[in-house]
């Protein structure tokens, strides 16, 4: 029986090792024997795969230290929990004072790095199975590579370049491996190397209406093409925005804006990529960990540890009228719409409604799913690339489109500026707590303003990057450098 070997990269602390819910800690350059006929099979190379979308179930991956990195951090939301509650390091991310060593910059780093790991176990693995059906084999490697080309988009939004890690290492690591592990590439090389991953995607994976059953919440040829679409919108390639925006189809709005965020309206017509939280009150692997407990309300007759708590700046940003509004923020005092009291006796004036999970909301582990891609987002995309081009007579109908939706009139604006700082409203408002408000403060060079705003300092030429974990740059010796700023 022919043998694999599989050897761990060195970022990474964990291994799968044969189904989807069985992850061994391991040493950095221990290696795990995995038995190939083990695994030649349909529901064995469906497992690797499971895996990956399983990563994104993790307390690291997408629960407290990404909170604070990609929502707390901004304008959007503040600590909250009580003021002697510093959540480890919540209080120092909300305030613009973290540094190189602060936690969760650091495990979101090792999460992105061991579902990368993760992916590569599977595109590693795949050509060595014969007994998988062909066709399936070809989809679930387009899977992988989107997932991958997901990860490293969120590393390089955060950090900038990053070590491109696209293969497994041997056993013991060659020094061209240690140097790919710990060696920094620039932006624009990862940026590449995502666009790749994506194009191979899109060639592998079906439409959205090709799948039936459970596979409806898997990627799909749309959801590697929104991506894309998404990775030209953050290095400005307007017109690229615009033609891979045309080619995701077979998605729509849902009417009322509030249902996709409940059970029932998991994975609609809006969903194009989306992960699965099914919960459980005891049994790890099923939901996101403390993922709704955690921004829940605290305090007497609160539930949660009331954290991540929506800013007064953006509550005041929606218009009268917007049914976002009561839809993104639980107000002290308000009845949730499953019959649930919030008392005004909680810690805090608001928390963020989108973590809200009816079945699960004092459990450890959630049914509440994270939506990170939404046809809502295709639409201003497109309006916002249309704009930059100076078309936007053609933007303004797609603005509008969202607007509809929330209950608000047409916009009253019609030059190119205008029409920008429009569409960056209706980002925040549209995608708050949905993990994109930091990324796009940055890139849209809104972020100085905005934190001046909301009471915090952010230092330009610092600021736009994380730092690099303290941890990899030791590792790395010589070969990778700090951001620049003064970390």
């Amino acid at each position: 029986m022919k043998r694999i070997y599989i050897s761990m990269f060195v970022l990474s602390g964990l291994l799968f090792a044969g189904c989807a819910d069985d992850f061994l800690d391991v040493s950095p350059t221990e290696s795990i024997p995995v038995e190939t006929e083990l695994v030649n099979t349909d529901d064995g190379a469906n497992s690797y795969v499971t895996a990956i979308y399983n990563q994104f179930l993790g307390w690291e991956m997408s629960s407290f230290g990404w909170n604070a990195v990609s929502s707390i951090i901004t304008d959007d939301a503040d600590k909250g929990s009580d003021p002697g509650d510093a959540g480890g390091d919540k209080d120092i991310i909300d305030a613009l004072t973290y540094n190189a060593s602060t936690a969760s910059f650091e495990s979101t780093w090792n999460a992105n790095y061991a579902g990368i790991n993760r992916c590569n176990q599977a595109l590693d693995i795949f050509p060595k199975l014969d007994k998988v059906t062909p066709a399936l084999k070809v989809r679930l490697e387009g899977e992988a590579k989107f997932m991958r080309a997901f990860m490293y988009f969120t590393l390089v939004k955060g950090y900038g370049g990053v070590p491109i890690v696209d293969h497994l290492s041997g056993v013991p690591i060659s020094d061209a491996d240690k140097q790919m592990q710990l060696t920094r590439k620039s932006a624009a090389e990862v940026y590449a190397f995502i666009e790749k991953d994506l194009a191979d995607a899109i060639d592998m994976l079906p439409e959205k209406s090709a799948y039936v059953g459970n596979d409806k919440k898997r990627v799909s040829k749309g959801s590697a093409y929104a991506l894309l679409a998404k990775v030209n919108l953050y290095q400005k390639n307007w017109q690229k925005v615009i033609d891979n925006c045309d080619k995701v189809t077979g998605y729509s709005l849902v009417a009322d804006y509030a249902d996709q965020y409940k059970k029932e309206g998991e994975f609609g017509n809006e969903s194009i990529f989306e992960i699965d939280g099914i919960g459980g009150t005891s049994t790890p692997g099923f939901g996101i960990g403390n993922y709704t407990v955690s921004q829940a309300p605290r305090g007497a007759g609160g539930w949660g540890w009331g954290f991540n708590t929506p800013t007064k700046g953006l509550a005041d940003a929606y218009e009268p009228g917007d049914v976002r509004r009561d839809a993104t923020i639980i107000f002290r005092g308000s009845v949730l719409y499953d019959g649930t009291p919030v008392p005004s006796t909680v810690a805090n004036a608001m928390y963020n409604y989108k973590a809200y999970s009816s079945k699960f909301y004092n459990q450890e582990f959630t049914d509440t799913n994270l939506r990170y891609l939404r046809y809502a987002e295709v639409i201003l995309m497109k309006a916002e690339a249309l704009n930059e081009l100076g078309q936007t007579s053609e933007a303004i109908p797609l603005l509008n489109i969202i607007r509809k939706r929330a209950g608000l009139g047409n916009t009253p604006f019609t030059s190119q500026d205008d029409i920008r700082k429009a569409i960056y409203k209706e980002r925040r408002l549209e995608f708050a707590f949905e993990h994109d408000r930091w990324f796009d403060l940055v890139r849209t060079g809104q972020a100085q303003a905005a934190m001046a705003a909301d009471g915090k300092t952010f230092i330009v030429g610092k600021h736009e990057l994380w730092p690099i974990p303290t941890t990899f740059l030791r590792e790395a010796g010589g070969l990778s450098q700090q951001n620049p700023g003064g970390y």
